[in-house]
Parts: C-alpha cells; sequence; structure tokens
C-alpha cells in the first residue's frame, strides 16, 4: 500500500511533504513527470496514464492556438509533457476555476475533459472557453448519472443484487489501516 497520496491539485506540495529523497508515484506517469519537473526529490513511476488526457495531441493545441491567437492555453497536468510544455498554464480541475477567474485573457482554451466546461462558462460569462480536442471526453466519467445517483442514495442498505449491498463498503482491517495513514498524511500537507 501506498505511504502517502495524492491528488493533481496537491501533488507537487505532497511529493516534497515526503521525508525520502526518492519517491515511486503511481498510477500517472505524465502527473508523475510533471511533478518531477519542480519536486526536490528523485523520482520513479509507474507507466499508467488517463486515457483521456493522453488523447491530446500537441499538433491539437497548436491548431487551436492558430485559430486563436489572442487566447490562452490551460491544461491539466496528467498530459502528455510535450502537450504541457506548449501550456500557458498547468493546472488541476480546481485549479482551472481559479486561472479562468484570474486571467485577464477573454479566451482560454482547456486541455482537460469536456465537462469542465460548463462551470467555466457559468461562472465566467464574459469569456470564451474552447475545448482544445473533440477527443477530451471521459466515457468512465459519462457512466454516472443523476438518476444512478439517486437511484444509489435510495437503495442505501438494501440488496440490489443477491449478495450485494449497495451503500455499503466493507474493507478487511489490515488494508483499511494503512489506506486511512495515507490519506492522513496528505491531509496533514498544507494547502495553499
Amino acid at each position: 500500500l501506498s505511504d502517502i497520496c495524492c491528488t493533481s491539485a496537491n501533488a507537487v506540495k505532497v511529493v516534497n511533504s515526503v521525508q525520502s529523497e526518492k519517491v515511486y508515484m503511481i498510477p500517472d506517469r505524465n502527473l508523475s513527470m510533471y511533478v518531477a519537473r519542480t519536486a526536490k526529490k528523485q523520482m520513479e513511476w509507474w507507466e499508467g496514464f488517463c486515457p483521456t488526457h493522453e488523447k491530446l495531441k500537441p499538433a491539437e493545441v497548436l491548431k487551436a492556438k492558430e485559430k486563436h491567437p489572442d487566447a490562452v492555453f490551460v491544461c491539466h497536468p496528467e498530459c502528455r509533457p510535450e502537450v504541457i510544455d506548449l501550456a500557458d498554464a498547468v493546472r488541476s480541475t480546481s485549479g482551472m476555476y481559479v486561472f479562468a477567474k484570474e486571467t485577464k485573457a477573454k479566451t482560454i482554451i482547456v486541455g482537460t475533459e469536456m465537462g469542465i466546461l460548463y462551470r467555466l462558462k457559468k461562472e465566467n460569462p464574459e469569456k470564451t472557453f474552447i475545448l482544445a480536442s473533440k477527443s477530451l471526453i471521459c466515457p468512465n466519467m459519462k457512466l454516472i448519472t443523476l438518476e444512478d445517483v439517486l437511484e444509489a442514495l435510495q437503495s442505501m442498505g438494501r440488496p440490489v443484487l443477491k449478495g450485494f449491498n449497495s451503500g455499503i463498503v466493507k474493507v478487511r482491517e489490515e488494508i483499511r489501516i494503512p489506506a486511512k495513514r495515507a490519506l492522513d498524511r496528505m491531509l496533514e500537507v498544507p494547502r495553499d
């Protein structure tokens, strides 16, 4: 099990908080390579990746920048390094909301899953948001619907399939205790 865990929003701070000089980071190689750019650690990583962020190619970003020369490009740290190299800013999903509010740019090319656009547009109606690629759709994120959430809430604790109870997750203590320790360590890292 992990010694500590992180999100894309706090990965650099979490890695720098680790006392060891060597860090093995999983599961996303692109986030790991991004962290390695600024972390004061010797980094190794697993070759996993986010399939949606992996789809974004530099050629698509360059095409969008050419079409919108006054735009700034913000991308997620789980994008490929060659995409990150083209970015004006690299932010987690939550960081993109802050960036969109604070930037003086009126047009923003967005390099992350398309679902972010709704909130960005709603919170910043005076700005234009352009998805860097039409391929930035996460099929896994689209599996859950509001109807699914409602059904899960309404059936909590009742059997939904023979032998399964929805809303109840049981984890063996030898897994739960170290997993909680990893979460607690992450939460101890000061936030901005």
